[in-house]
């Protein structure tokens, strides 16, 4: 199962460069879908969020083992793919999360550190 998480969120279409970002958004779900069917990722969520005024428009995100993810921004297909989208969109950001197992571990990290902090009204 799954215990990281990799999320790829995006902002703004550069003006002018429409056709293009439909081209690479369409490459993005296809090379995600093609990780997933060779078992290199676990599954992967795709979303576009409505005009909010915020500089997040959509996002993928990635699940995985940390292993996993490593290697996969390793190849060079994701980072031309990352290349290409950065031409095209505004406020790229890729960070690296936890979920499933991996967020009850860092969750059960967290309760550990605050028992040894004193807590203040």
């Amino acid at each position: 199962m799954a215990d990281r998480m990799l999320f790829l969120s995006w902002g703004q279409v550069v003006r002018g460069r429409e056709e293009r970002a439909l081209e690479v958004f369409n490459e993005s779900v296809g090379f995600y879908g093609r990780m997933q069917q060779e078992g290199r990722i676990e599954s992967f969520d795709v979303a576009l969020l409505e005009p909010h005024g915020g500089s997040i428009n959509g996002y993928f995100a990635l699940h995985a083992s940390a292993s996993q993810l490593a290697e996969l921004r390793e190849t060079e297909e994701f980072r031309r793919l990352q290349i290409d989208v950065s031409m095209i969109i505004d406020d790229l950001r890729v960070v690296n999360g936890l979920t499933g197992d991996g967020l009850a571990r860092e969750m059960s990290m967290f309760a550990e550190a605050v028992s040894k902090v004193a807590q203040h009204a």
